[in-house]
């Protein structure tokens, strides 16, 4: 007898014989096989085997259209583990096996047949089917607590990075609405562009974190009124470096990594002018060019205690005049596409009533 495990394995019989079909189904009932369907038409095995799910197939190759083979060829796409096929046919010589196996069956028995030996063969395909069957199942369960997993840390990741954003927004005299458009206007540049969602995403998230060095720079120098010396300004342009110590992991996520290329890249210029490496064109992450123009453009339509809010013909034209030399050439023309959105976007996340 089957182990009881296999008891309800489907077992599907083709063979244009009639008589063959009955002594195999009646066979296999015989040792414990329960679920067995059998087919004298191949035509429409074929169109059962192709919707239906089962765990060994008995074909036969010598019958009229489709023949063996020709199943055979239309279940190339199976997984021959899941679903294993055993030819029984008359069909023995040499090349008819061959063909048979390089066609993607399991397993060859010639006709007429030893029953003790299908029996044998039909146990040893059910234990790979089921092996199979079982290596699945764990591998979904797997995925699944891997997606779950993934998940929980992407949802810690953003809960991170939130408190950070918020620290930062209390330190510096920026306001948390400022760094929500930095993200928003951000990932609508990537869009643009063409970026792929995922990404996308991860600078939405990621950009507002570009001034939390700030957290690391003296209170009497970040909120001070007035014009900073030389010495204030080369400590105040540590801020880059101190946000990517914070923000650098030896083991980062997607969105730490990105939110550290960020903060140090952010002050850096296409011609190489800024800081704190002194980095000029593709050598600057493509993130951090996108959060610079971001960046200078609310800074300058926003009102500051310091000045009032640029109007929008003015900063534009500012931020064309800095195409090649602040803010890449590229960006600069993907920009000029969206400040509708941006000004829609700076409005109902607004400081406070803007001017122009």
């Amino acid at each position: 007898m089957l182990s009881k495990d296999f008891h309800q394995s489907r077992v599907v019989i083709v063979d244009d014989v009639v008589a063959n079909n009955r002594l195999l189904e009646s066979s296999l009932r015989a040792f414990g096989l329960r679920n067995t369907i059998s087919f004298s038409d191949s035509a429409a095995a074929l169109e059962w085997l192709q919707h239906n799910p089962w765990n060994l197939l008995l074909l036969d190759l010598d019958m009229p259209a489709p023949n063996g083979f020709e199943i055979l060829r239309s279940l190339a796409g199976r997984d021959r583990s899941a679903s294993p096929v055993i030819i029984i046919t008359a069909l023995s010589d040499t090349a008819n096996r061959r063909t048979g196996l390089e066609l993607g069956a399991n397993d060859y028995l010639s006709k007429p047949v030893d029953l003790p030996e299908v029996i044998l063969r039909v146990r040893n395909n059910l234990q790979l089917s089921q092996a199979s069957q079982n290596l699945q199942a764990a591998n979904q369960t797997l995925e699944q607590k891997v997606r779950e997993r993934t998940a929980q840390l992407k949802h810690s990741y953003s809960a991170l990075m939130r408190t950070l954003r918020r620290a930062a927004a209390y330190r510096d005299s920026e306001t948390g609405n400022h760094i929500a458009r930095i993200g928003e206007s951000a990932a609508l540049i990537a869009s643009a562009m063409g970026m792929e969602n995922d990404w996308v995403e991860l600078i939405r998230q990621a950009a507002p974190m570009h001034d939390v060095g700030k957290i690391g720079i003296a209170d009497h120098i970040l909120l001070k009124p007035g014009p900073l010396t030389d010495q204030e300004r080369q400590i105040m342009q540590a801020h880059p470096s101190i946000g990517y110590s914070i923000l650098h992991d030896e083991h980062p996520s997607s969105l730490t990594r990105m939110a550290a290329e960020i903060a140090l890249g952010h002050h850096e210029k296409w011609d190489g002018s800024g800081y704190p490496e002194g980095l000029s064109g593709e050598q600057i992450p493509l993130s951090a060019r996108i959060v610079a123009l971001c960046d200078v453009y609310d800074a300058l339509r926003m009102p500051r205690p310091y000045k009032a809010a640029w109007p929008e013909e003015k900063a534009q034209q500012y931020i064309r005049e800095q195409s090649g030399k602040h803010f890449d050439p590229t960006l600069v023309a993907i920009i000029e596409g969206l400040y509708e959105q941006i000004e829609a976007l700076q409005h109902r996340l607004s400081d406070c009533p803007q001017g122009d």
